[in-house]
């Protein structure tokens, strides 16, 4: 248990924080579901509008520090790829 009043005020920080960067990830996790629903169902077009709603949520994830850069970066590549090569 926290016994100085900085350590307290820490605390309450990371709970707050704990909060914002669930919600962040949710986020993030729903927006890629989306695109990799869109490219199970064969549909380009909203593949295509997932992805560019998913693409901005993951960098700013990214940026936010709730995962990697090159995390982020390697997910955007990977379906992009995947919606690209729905095309045929």
């Amino acid at each position: 248990m926290a016994n100085t009043k900085s350590a307290k005020k820490a605390t309450r920080v990371a709970t707050r924080r704990t909060e914002v960067n669930k919600n962040r990830v949710s986020r993030i996790r729903t927006q890629v579901r989306k695109v990799e629903e869109a490219i199970a169902s064969g549909d380009r077009a909203t593949a295509e509008a997932a992805l560019k709603a998913a693409q901005p949520e993951l960098m700013r994830g990214a940026q936010k520090g709730v995962m990697h850069k090159n995390t982020a970066s390697r997910k955007v590549s990977r379906l992009s790829a995947r919606v690209k090569a729905l095309k045929a």
